[in-house]
């Protein structure tokens, strides 16, 4: 089991990533952009398991690090502190957030793909990008529960996707291996495993944004067991970029 995960952005997903951390007794170490007195909150709420730094320091001190932020800003992770390590990558692509990044536009390399470009001298594995924060951290259930979840892996590296899966299995969720990076699209923005499965009912489209959000945090998630992760996985088919993914739900 992982010692100390380590965290570069702690927005959404990265919270909810180091809150199930704690609680399954894993170190954390948080930092964003902001530096490390912006997290003095998070810090707080989550206790003695935890500290904040910069991302070069999370980097070098993490057993495992967790790169969560927006992908327009993929190149500011910090490649000579990550070289070595295994990194798991949340990031998905929004091009009305992101701006058109060339490579993404003509389908020749997946969003993890073009991040194990910049880490070349890392393990990149994709994992945490397909379900919203607010599920991650609720679905969450011990090995045996019958209500347990699986979430998507994809990755070059063989070792890489055990330490993954490993980290996955003690934080509450199955693994599904879906194959190497060159496949990760099959958990992209706009397929079938992305997100909506996860809830019992689609989005409601009639009401106000401030009402949606409420219902977006009260509504409780469905458990997705592995088969049925390989079967959404195993029907996706890759088609353009979608731009209609819903940034605030996931980053």
């Amino acid at each position: 089991m992982v010692r100390t995960l380590a965290l570069i952005g702690s927005g959404n997903i990265g919270g909810a990533v180091a809150r199930l951390a704690v609680a399954a007794g894993v170190d954390v170490i948080l930092s964003n952009a902001r530096g490390p007195e912006s997290l003095a909150d998070l810090v707080a709420e989550l206790g003695e398991r935890s500290r904040a730094a910069t991302p070069v320091q999370a980097a070098q001190a993490g057993d495992l690090v967790v790169a969560t932020i927006p992908m327009h800003a993929y190149r500011q992770l910090p490649a000579s502190a990550l070289a070595g390590k295994t990194v798991i990558d949340t990031m998905n692509y929004y091009p009305d957030r992101d701006g058109r990044i060339p490579e993404l536009e003509a389908g020749t390399l997946t969003s993890s793909a073009l991040v194990q470009q910049h880490l070349a001298d890392s393990r990149v594995v994709k994992a945490f990008n397909n379900i919203d924060f607010r599920r991650l951290f609720t679905l969450a259930r011990p090995v045996g529960d019958p209500d347990r979840s699986a979430l998507p892996i994809s990755g070059d590296d063989r070792d890489a996707k055990a330490e993954v899966a490993d980290l996955l299995d003690t934080l509450g969720y199955d693994s599904v291996d879906i194959g190497s990076l060159a496949d990760s699209w099959r958990s992209q923005p706009g397929t079938p495993v992305y997100v909506q499965p996860y809830f019992p009912f689609s989005t409601p489209t009639d009401l106000s944004q401030e009402a949606i959000y409420r219902w977006y945090l009260q509504t409780p998630g469905v458990p997705i067991p592995a088969e049925q992760v390989r079967r959404l996985a195993d029907a996706a088919a890759r088609t353009a970029v979608d731009d209609s993914g819903a940034t605030s739900a996931h980053g």
